[in-house]
């Protein structure tokens, strides 16, 4: 079991970017280093018989104005000020979340993150087209070339069908999905009860080291 809280993502989400602008603060209050676990978003909507919010609550006006609302709220909270939404949205994320996984095996994983995450949610590209993927990599100053080829080998797709298939499992439904041990929080609504079990966990830890005798 992974002693870090885990972050389960896919950059077609916004509320996973706003939680990702957010994660550093509960690293740094509680010590915490969270491992990001790359999902296809539209894997596990098909495996759980989901929709995305906008689809689902369509027809009801009140509920997906008041998402946006939340949206807002939540921007203004955190002083996020660079998010906007992505005027292409919904965007077909499988390149980039295959392409996220080869950046982790090449070793640049967090600046790709940085970088798609920031494509999509605060400059509003159209992820799901080559060339605008390679021109975002170029500009992180990565190989974009080298990182897009490697997106196709079948150990990456591999892979991220195991994370996919693997976060369902333990009952995930939808992003941003979170684990601390065993517990799973969804939703950035939960992050202070996220935080939460993060200081409990790492107290019932604390408490169970053997105490060590000197001579």
């Amino acid at each position: 079991m992974n002693k870090n809280p885990e972050f389960h993502f896919d950059f077609g989400s916004p509320n996973a970017y706003l939680v990702h602008k957010v994660i550093p603060e509960i690293e740094l209050r509680t010590g915490a280093a969270f491992t990001y676990v790359p999902v296809l978003l539209g894997g596990i909507f098909k495996a759980t018989n989901n929709k995305p919010p906008m689809v689902a609550f369509a027809e009801v006006k009140p509920k997906t104005a008041y998402i946006r609302l939340e949206i807002q709220r939540f921007v203004k909270k955190h002083g996020l000020d660079k998010f906007a939404f992505n005027p292409n949205f919904p965007v077909n994320t499988l390149q980039i979340m295959r392409g996220v996984v080869a950046a982790e095996m090449e070793g640049v994983f967090m600046p790709y993150v940085e970088a798609m995450f920031a494509g999509m949610w605060e400059t509003g590209r159209k992820l799901d087209d080559p060339a605008v993927i390679a021109e975002i990599l170029a500009a992180a100053g990565l190989d974009a070339q080298k990182l897009m080829a490697r997106a196709q080998d079948p150990d990456v797709k591999a892979k991220l069908v195991a994370n996919t298939e693997a976060t369902v499992a333990r009952g995930t439904f939808g992003i941003p999905t979170f684990f601390v041990g065993t517990e799973i929080f969804f939703g950035k609504d939960t992050l202070r009860d996220l935080e939460d079990e993060i200081t409990h966990q790492q107290q019932a830890a604390a408490e169970q080291e053997p105490v060590r005798e000197f001579p």
